[in-house]
């Protein structure tokens, strides 16, 4: 049986977010420069993409480029920005043919301008797509997200838009870059390593982990059907016990 036939489509996560990490060392396996893993990467990018699309997932959040990456040598970020624009055009038919609606979380502002313009080229004629929504995270780190939230909304309580009493998780909610998206229901990090390095950390708080050995690149339909398996024989309790679910 293949994996997708498994998979129990009344039971699929409504909000995926991938850590896509292991492009540099797939590329340094094979004597290449770490550039040309980002281009290879990008292929399993499109097979994500459109596989989560065909199974009824709603929403897909990548972890594009932190703002950490920033600090890397100054010809792989203009490469990877470069990247970034050949990609969306590239891939705007596929976003259109597939329905899907793209988005972007981070400070965009970082942005090369070319990049930044494209960006928002292509989330303006895909807005009205509405069988998935793909969101690039660019430029992003969740404490900076979590920073600027508390800003706005000390400054709404200083000019008493907000009222302190009324501060819970809804307010805060309101103020992240993903106020229009569910909580992340599985959140996957491929290359082998176990940690949440900046990511949708207020949004993760109830999501189950999947890390996987398999370098980006590598990342096919099937790995993302073994993700989706283990998801699905998982028990979420958000607190509960066993009995008070069932």
């Amino acid at each position: 049986m293949n994996l997708i036939e498994e998979i129990n489509k009344d039971k699929l996560p409504e909000h995926i977010a991938i850590i896509m990490d292991g492009n540099g060392r797939w590329a340094k396996q094979r004597g290449f420069l770490r550039t040309i893993g980002h281009e290879n990467g990008v292929k399993s990018l499109r097979v994500t993409i459109t596989k989560c699309a065909e199974l009824g997932i709603k929403h897909l959040t990548l972890y594009a480029f932190s703002t950490e990456n920033w600090n890397r040598p100054t010809y792989e970020v203009n490469k990877l920005m470069d990247l970034l624009v050949k990609s969306l055009i590239k891939e705007k038919t596929l976003f259109q043919e597939n329905k899907i609606a793209l988005n972007a979380i981070g400070d965009l502002d970082l942005l090369p301008p070319k990049a930044k313009q494209q960006l928002l080229n292509t989330i303006e004629e895909t807005k009205q797509n509405n069988r998935m929504t793909v969101t690039l995270a660019l430029s992003y780190g969740s404490r900076a997200e979590i920073i600027q939230a508390i800003k706005r909304i000390s400054n709404k309580v200083k000019n008493n838009i907000i009222s302190e009493d009324n501060i819970d998780e809804s307010i805060i909610n309101e103020h992240l870059y993903t106020y229009n998206m569910p909580d992340v229901d599985l959140l996957i990090r491929t290359s082998g390593e176990q940690r949440i390095s900046n990511f949708l950390l207020w949004q993760i708080a109830y999501a189950e982990l999947y890390f996987t050995d398999v370098l980006w690149p590598d990342f096919s339909e099937e790995e993302l059907y073994k993700a989706i398996l283990s998801y699905q024989k998982r028990e979420r309790r958000f607190g509960k016990t066993s009995e008070q679910i069932k």
